[in-house]
């Protein structure tokens, strides 16, 4: 039990090659059910996951040898991190992995809105040429507001700096991140001057349903909306509605409030997003790449050096 590492998720192999480097003995069972892990996490001081289950109150109740939960993500919303901080249990997750990603996965969508790529195609592959209904937006000249301002969010800044926009960003919790590649701003200038919104948000209490009809209202110029933090931060049904009252003129949507099918397709409002034009859907994958894959667990592995037992 002394440095023993239970994998319950799929890692890059890297991960446990490092921890064996660093003197952990570690088993990997990428398979293994959240029963089987409650059964037997008593005899392991670290845990690494990815999504496959929540480290709640249960599990971290089970583990009386628990060390630290290291987290292959960017957040750390799928762990009790209140429980986690009372008994003790350290904490490591990996943004710095997957943040070239995001960045590039979030101006993907955004071009792809602008451009009408989604439904150019399709009208082309149905036999339909149509020039002038899918003219597009340049980004050159326009305000990019970016909403929270860490690891993602200056990344996502920074790779938006070749395309000569004016990048604002508001982040309630520091200031004084003025740089080359962004302006600190307040919020009420983040919804006087953007044409574009990203969402960079962690899924707290204070940020759950965050953009909601109320938050969207204050926006003086109908924007193109970007979320690749977190689907709870946004009220899809208002993003539906703006959307419908021009005021939102895209949304390319990473991540939802509800995730995965079957309850996906039972929400209220998924008939709507989904035959939306304007919506541009991929499946929680902008931070999970062939390259991030082995990065996260580089930069996870790292850290696992880095911490005291």
């Amino acid at each position: 039990m002394d440095k023993r590492i239970l994998i319950v998720d799929d890692l890059h192999p890297v991960f446990k090659e490092n921890a064996i480097a660093l003197g952990f003995e570690v088993d990997d069972r990428p398979l293994i059910s959240r029963a089987e892990t409650l059964a037997v996490i008593k005899d392991y001081v670290g845990i690494a996951v990815r999504t496959k289950f929540r480290i709640d109150e249960e599990l971290l109740d089970a583990a009386p040898n628990l060390k630290f939960v290291a987290r292959a993500g960017a957040g750390l919303d799928n762990i009790d991190e209140a429980i986690a901080k009372a008994k003790n249990i350290q904490l490591i997750n990996a943004p710095e992995g997957n943040n070239d990603a995001v960045g590039e996965h979030a101006i993907g969508l955004l071009l792809a809105l602008m451009n009408n790529f989604r439904n150019a195609d399709a009208e082309i592959r149905n036999g339909v040429w149509d020039r002038e209904s899918n003219r597009g937006y340049e980004l050159k000249g326009k305000t990019v507001g970016v909403i929270g301002y860490g690891f993602m969010g200056k990344k996502m800044a920074r790779k938006l700096s070749g395309f000569e926009v004016n990048v604002i960003a508001y982040d309630k919790y520091q200031t004084g991140f003025t740089d080359q590649y962004v302006r600190e701003v307040s919020m009420e200038e983040i919804v006087k001057h953007s044409d574009v919104i990203s969402l960079h948000v962690p899924l707290t209490k204070e940020t759950r349903q965050m953009v909601n009809e109320e938050y969207l209202y204050h926006f003086k110029k109908p924007i193109f909306l970007i979320n690749t933090a977190r689907g709870e931060i946004v009220d899809t049904k208002a993003v539906l509605d703006k959307i419908k009252g021009g005021r939102i003129l895209g949304a390319g949507l990473d991540v939802l409030e509800t995730e995965k099918f079957p309850l996906l397709g039972e929400q209220a409002w998924f008939d709507e997003l989904k035959t939306s034009g304007k919506v541009i859907l991929t499946p929680h994958v902008a931070g999970w790449t062939f390259d991030s894959y082995r990065k996260i667990s580089e930069v996870l592995a790292q850290k696992l050096g880095e911490i005291k037992l």
